[in-house]
């Protein structure tokens, strides 16, 4: 055994490799949480709850008969809002 193996044998190239390997597994694991726009992970899916997005894509309409079938406005308000919506 020579100096080449500093003594160790073949354990020189633990001390070698595992701060790279270790450096690659932080690297992937910042890009899967904040590498996509925010914390949430690529396999969570969208089906466990209403997103931001669902909640900005409703419409008027559906908005005003969601009002309607809590009681908010009265069926009055809800044919003139309607009226003034279609118009």
């Amino acid at each position: 055994m020579g100096p080449e193996h500093f003594g160790w044998g073949g354990w020189w190239v633990f001390p070698v490799v595992m701060p790279l390997v270790m450096i690659i597994f932080l690297v992937i694991f910042l890009y899967v949480v904040f590498g996509r726009g925010g914390s949430k992970l690529p396999w969570w899916n969208s089906s466990d709850g209403p997103s931001n997005t669902d909640k900005d894509s409703e419409t008027a309409t559906e908005i005003l008969k969601k009002r309607y079938a809590k009681g908010e406005i009265t069926r009055e308000e809800f044919e003139q809002i309607k009226n003034d919506l279609e118009s």
